[in-house]
């Protein structure tokens, strides 16, 4: 229906051309004909039956195939993904220790001692009021509050420490929040080593 509207419209459109342009005489007329001519032998001659136009979509078989490759991919992928998370969490547990570490040698630095643990990490942040005050604090010491590990719990301080009797124990337990473990489960600490049970 739209093409014989068509249609229509374009053999009205050719007439009004030859009926508005009178004076032009025949150059007017001979090219308002051989548009007629041209458009009469054109799939829009009145009369001629019109193809549908053509639609490629994808077929059912292609899209099984197009997910299935995707689905291979992400199961070849995936565990790389997920093993490199937890190595950068680890990562981020050893640098956080580090950093730790420097402030908590600044804080003795000017204490001559390191704090005690009931005073905590939190003593590098702001003045300690329990246990023995220090006298030269000169901190914060931190810029920002003590962080969590990457697994979202504090972390452990102990001073004196079970395996630094001179210095102080610093660590995370890992992911499982446990002693030992490999991997992502693994203990992260200041000194190296495992923490004993």
């Amino acid at each position: 229906m739209r093409y014989e509207n068509l249609r229509r419209e374009k053999y009205c459109e050719l007439r009004t051309v030859n009926k508005a342009y009178p004076q032009s005489g025949a150059a007017m007329t001979n090219h308002a004909r051989c548009i007629v001519a041209g458009f009469r032998n054109s799939h829009f001659a009145l009369g001629t039956p019109l193809a549908p136009p053509s639609r490629r979509g994808f077929t059912l078989i292609e899209l099984l195939v197009t997910i299935a490759i995707i689905a291979v991919l992400a199961a070849i992928v995936a565990p790389a993904v997920f093993r490199n998370v937890g190595d950068a969490k680890a990562s981020a547990a050893r640098s956080q220790i580090e950093i730790l570490t420097l402030a908590l040698d600044a804080y003795r630095l000017d204490t001559d001692v390191y704090p005690s643990s009931e005073q905590g990490l939190s003593a590098l942040r702001t003045l300690p009021t329990a246990g023995q005050i220090p006298r030269n604090w000169r901190g914060p010491y931190l810029r920002r509050t003590v962080p969590l590990d990457p697994w979202g719990r504090p972390y452990e301080y102990v001073v004196p420490g079970r395996a630094n009797p001179q210095l102080y124990d610093l660590y995370t337990l890992g992911r499982d929040g446990t002693i030992g473990g490999e991997g992502e489960d693994a203990d992260v600490t200041s000194w190296g080593e495992p923490v004993a049970p």
